[in-house]
């Protein structure tokens, strides 16, 4: 396998885990058919087409109608799928492909920066990490919920991390891209699933908070579990 064919099956993954989440997300509010499309849509190609525009090159999906095509059937499987779900089930599912999404649009992206040499060395990281969480964002705030990134779960480090190690990587050994690929996005998957499965969180000492709000979260801390 190409970089180049690496490239593109981490960005159809991608493009239908976001797809997914975006309808999951609208899900429990009733939104019909057209709406959760919309969303799923937006929420597939939203970080992407942000990248290509600060990029200055031809927008992806402009360039290759699958990915439309591709994200509107993973709305439309979705919109099926949510009816047989509840509530508790699709959030924990929708989180779980938010991390398959983050991780191969992370890594894709990355190595779109590089393949440019755009803004070297910097610019892979930033615009992988733009590109990866720029989708669900975007999902988050049209759906009118908190987004991921505001909350003190731990969610962007991992991305972070995986772009910074890529980069490194593929600096010092660009003949092994490909597999570098591939072990960097497994990382970032890992590490989310981690964080999803035993609910992990940023440390409040590393969190932005007014003293007030710092004080209720030590009370919190402190007084004991209820029976």
């Amino acid at each position: 396998m190409s970089v180049a064919d690496l490239q593109y099956l981490l960005g159809m993954i991608g493009t239908v885990a976001f797809a997914v989440t975006g309808v999951l997300a609208v899900s429990p509010r009733g939104v019909d058919f057209f709406g959760a499309c919309v969303l799923g849509l937006i929420t597939a190609i939203g970080g992407g087409t942000i990248r290509d525009v600060i990029l200055g090159v031809p927008v992806f999906w402009a360039a290759d109608l699958n990915y439309i095509w591709v994200a509107l059937g993973a709305s439309f499987l979705a919109f099926l799928m949510n009816r047989h779900m509840t509530r508790k089930e699709i959030f924990k599912t929708m989180l779980y492909l938010d991390a398959l999404g983050v991780s191969m649009f992370a890594i894709q992206a990355a190595q779109k920066v590089i393949w440019v040499e755009f803004g070297m060395p910097l610019a892979p990281i930033l615009l992988g990490v733009l590109t990866a969480i720029g989708g669900g964002l975007l999902r988050d705030v049209l759906a009118g919920q908190p987004t991921l990134l505001m909350r003190r779960e731990i969610y962007a480090i991992p991305v972070t991390l995986g772009c910074i190690l890529f980069v490194a990587l593929v600096t010092w050994l660009p003949q092994h891209a490909v597999l570098i690929g591939v072990g960097c996005s497994a990382l970032i998957m890992s590490l989310r699933s981690a964080v999803i499965h035993w609910d992990l969180h940023v440390p409040l000492w590393l969190t932005i908070q007014s003293k007030e709000n710092a004080m209720h979260s030590k009370q919190d801390s402190d007084s004991p579990p209820a029976n």
